[in-house]
């Protein structure tokens, strides 16, 4: 890390992650300054409470082999933030970020002077984005929603496609506790003519969908009526999807990532990309694409003997995928999950959720000062699992190392049939996979 990319990192985070009054002027103020760079591609804007950073990644993978040049903006970051901003799949480099973000930061200081509150960590981050995404030039963005949809920095776009993946519970202190309510403002991404392509939704989260998309004259293409997985079988290194799309049937399409939600992301990926380039794409252009794609952090091994995982499941219905995708693809007769929490989540859904797969739990924290600290955590852990399956490692390097060894040391086990899965938070998992990954 240079030390003008440590400066920038370090200006960024001084201007704080949250606000108290959500509202657009401010990242409009500053994009208007810009010369409004979000106008210079089209774009595919992606909400949903899980499976938003792989469906966006797949999206990009699909656009890439139809020859198009792609920006990537997703969040949150495992390692570095210069992995929120992808141009063609590739990371933004450290020296470019800084380029853009020293173009960025005084327009940024002339919008903070017009309001009272300042411009966000996000709100900068988002800017610097669509900035460098027409500069680069850019064909397409896929653009992730930071939180929730109507008030999020990301929803100047008017994107011509609004992608909604699964939702559930998730951020309820800023989005609420009802279903409904979440939908709502989730449906906010829905804009003027534009296509909705969403996943199968609990009755609650569909009708505000459907309720917006009818107020501004939105097509819907809907998982389960429109496209959708129709066939689904185990290959090794991911799976082999039979794919009903909008307007064609893609056979034989395999994907490297595992997990039935995986293929839930990828009917997703592919209506979204019929849905701006127009439907029945090249069969073999959309096995190229799947077969591209990769996703850190989701459902990732890092190591074998024993096989070690890393997920970022941080809420009950993204544990739920994970636990599925741990039992149906993996068959450990002994699994060691190592888990650190942020500390405003569901911990006892998740924790209850892990529970019949775990034989043994590590409570640790990520260096995140929002993580809970592994005490109170442990008390948690206990009450739900028992004290002689849960026991307390705070220094992840060695929490880790503990459950490889007890993954290891597990007597009368299959050779291969032991696993560590490494959850909680995407702050653990990036932290853990700076650890075991080398890149």
């Amino acid at each position: 890390m240079t030390e003008d990319f440590a400066a920038v990192n370090a200006e960024l985070e001084a201007r704080g992650f949250s606000r108290w009054v959500f509202k657009l002027e401010r990242i409009k103020a500053l994009l208007d300054l810009l010369g409004n760079p979000e106008r210079a591609f089209r774009s595919i804007h992606i909400t949903g409470t899980n499976g938003k950073t792989t469906t966006a990644r797949m999206i990009e993978s699909l656009l890439r082999a139809h020859g198009l040049r792609t920006g990537r903006y997703t969040s949150p970051h495992l390692r570095s933030i210069v992995e929120r901003v992808s141009i063609d799949g590739e990371y933004i480099s450290e020296d470019d970020f800084v380029r853009v973000y020293r173009e960025v930061a005084p327009l940024a200081k002339l919008a903070d002077e017009k309001y009272d509150e300042s411009l966000t960590y996000f709100d900068v981050t988002t800017a610097l984005a669509f900035a460098a995404f027409a500069d680069a030039p850019v064909d397409v963005g896929v653009i992730e929603v930071g939180l929730g949809g109507e008030t999020d920095a990301t929803n100047v776009l008017g994107a011509e496609v609004a992608v909604v993946t699964p939702i559930g519970l998730d951020h309820t202190e800023w989005l609420g506790d009802r279903i409904e309510d979440i939908a709502d403002m989730k449906a906010g991404i829905i804009h003027k003519g534009a296509t909705l392509v969403t996943a199968e939704q609990e009755p609650e989260a569909l009708e505000p969908l459907l309720r917006r998309s009818a107020q501004v004259g939105a097509t819907v293409m809907r998982e389960g009526k429109d496209f959708g997985v129709t066939e689904r079988y185990l290959a090794f290194g991911g799976q082999v999807l039979t794919l009903q799309g909008i307007g064609e049937r893609y056979e034989e399409v395999f994907v490297p990532l595992h997990g039935g939600h995986q293929a839930q992301n990828a009917a997703i990926a592919l209506a979204a990309v019929e849905s701006l380039l127009g439907a029945g794409l090249d069969a073999e252009v959309v096995r190229e694409g799947f077969a591209q794609v990769t996703s850190p952090g989701r459902m990732e091994r890092v190591r074998t003997a024993p096989t070690v995982l890393l997920d970022v499941a941080h809420n009950p219905h993204g544990m739920a995928a994970t636990v599925k995708a741990v039992s149906e693809e993996f068959g450990f007769e002994r699994l060691v999950v190592v888990i650190g929490v942020v500390a405003d989540k569901d911990v006892a859904g998740m924790l209850e959720l892990l529970e019949p797969i775990t034989d043994q739990l590590i409570v640790t924290r990520s260096t995140n000062p929002r993580a809970m600290a592994p005490a109170k955590l442990t008390r948690i852990a206990e009450d739900i699992m028992g004290e002689e399956r849960v026991q307390s490692e705070p220094s992840l390097p060695e929490a880790i190392e503990l459950a490889v060894q007890r993954a290891e040391d597990a007597s009368g086990i299959t050779l291969g049939a032991s696993g560590v899965l490494i959850t909680g938070s995407a702050y653990l998992v990036g932290e853990a996979r700076t650890l075991l990954v080398r890149e």
